[in-house]
């Protein structure tokens, strides 16, 4: 049971935190969201505060600053109050070392919610796994990012079973045959094209053609060419909202009827105020729906949306679990030691809003996917 006589301590820093993200602006890193003083269960988010992949990692921050304060308000976890410290890792292996190393240094930090890319978390986890620092990465998908150690965790399902539901849509719920791909050329886009390809193969559809991009360009259009001129007629875009925008408006005005198809990562606000009406008809299956009739998620986008100002998308919802699942393990283990802690998550099978969480050996997840469109600007199920 939850103390509920324990004074919220960190009320007041927590509203700041939260306007904060809310704001766009990152604390420096390894900044808090709670007093310095007394004492408190320290929980890491460590993902991209700045640059282009911010918004992941402020959406990260901000859930976890949610989950935190719903606990805080019933006594917090083992008679303390949970604060969530802040790390800028940039989005980029170099600092994900030095953010990782920074965390397990502090020897404070009972676990770390992140990183967001999977190259990022393959860096860091290591270090954390050595130390016996536990990470839940809401966000990784790489197949090799669990078997680092049993201190690794993900929230997230793998890219080849995502990766399987994307390939679905486009055959049978777009009944589409000929899949073209563009990809990022990032560790991430190249992995995912590869399996991408190999589940095709499997398939009666074909790949008819594979452009790879820089990510963050202004101009897809010499690459939607060729994927046009090679007869495509639904593309699967092996890339964040910051792809799937620009591709669906240049791809349009090139060929109306093209049909595209994403990953969750792509399912944001971000994608339609970018995209427009070029959007609509883009598909995607997310573990996390905004829209759900569910009491719980309605609950928990009504609190996320008055707090910050949209609702959250589906990584987001992941990293709100990911806290919840690490807290409730300490609570169940009566400790934060790390040995504790861990099995209790191995063990548990966590109900949350992106459905119930049970972790397999390696520590990975298994979770239906929602298969989600965009029309008339607002995301809904596809039909």
């Amino acid at each position: 049971m939850r103390k509920s006589n324990i004074a919220i301590l960190l009320a007041a820093s927590i509203t700041v935190g939260m306007l904060a993200g809310c704001a766009g602006h990152a604390p420096e890193s390894g900044s808090g969201s709670g007093s310095s003083g007394g004492e408190t269960i320290k929980i890491a988010v460590a993902a991209p505060m700045t640059g282009d992949n911010s918004e992941y990692g402020i959406g990260f921050y901000n859930a976890a600053l949610l989950k935190a304060e719903e606990w805080n308000q019933k006594g917090g976890v083992l008679g303390k109050q949970i604060e969530i410290v802040q790390y800028d890792d940039k989005n980029t292996s170099e600092e994900a070392t030095t953010v990782a190393q920074k965390i397990v240094s502090e020897k404070d930090i009972v676990g770390v919610i992140g990183h967001f890319a999977s190259g990022v978390c393959m860096t860091a986890a290591p270090i954390y796994q050595e130390n016996k620092i536990i990470e839940i990465s809401p966000s990784s998908s790489h197949p090799d990012y669990s078997s680092i150690g049993n201190f690794i965790f993900r929230n997230n399902t793998i890219i080849s079973k995502e990766g399987a539901a994307s390939i679905d849509i486009a055959i049978n719920d777009l009944g589409k045959k000929n899949i073209g791909i563009i990809s990022i050329m990032t560790d991430w886009g190249t992995n995912t094209s590869s399996i991408i390809k190999d589940l095709i193969s499997k398939t009666d559809a074909k790949v008819v053609a594979h452009e790879e991009v820089m990510e963050g360009s202004d101009d897809y259009t010499p690459a939607i060419t060729k994927l046009n001129e090679a007869g495509a007629d639904v593309v699967i875009c092996c890339g964040m909202y910051n792809l799937v925008a620009p591709v669906a408006k240049q791809y349009k005005q090139i060929n109306p009827d093209i049909k595209i198809v994403g990953f969750s990562n792509s399912y944001s606000q971000q994608l339609i105020e970018l995209g427009g009406d070029a959007v609509n008809g883009v598909c995607f299956p997310v573990i996390f729906f905004s829209e759900s009739d569910n009491e719980d998620v309605k609950a928990y986008v009504k609190s996320f949306t008055e707090k910050y100002g949209n609702a959250p998308s589906a990584l987001t919802s992941q990293a709100y679990d990911s806290v919840g699942i690490l807290l409730t393990a300490i609570e169940e283990a009566g400790t934060t030691d790390s040995e504790a802690v861990r099995e209790k998550i191995a063990a548990m099978d966590y109900k949350g809003v992106t459905g119930d969480t049970k972790f397999d050996e390696k520590g990975d997840v298994d979770k239906s996917f929602i298969k989600v469109t965009i029309k008339d600007g607002k995301f809904v199920k596809l039909d």
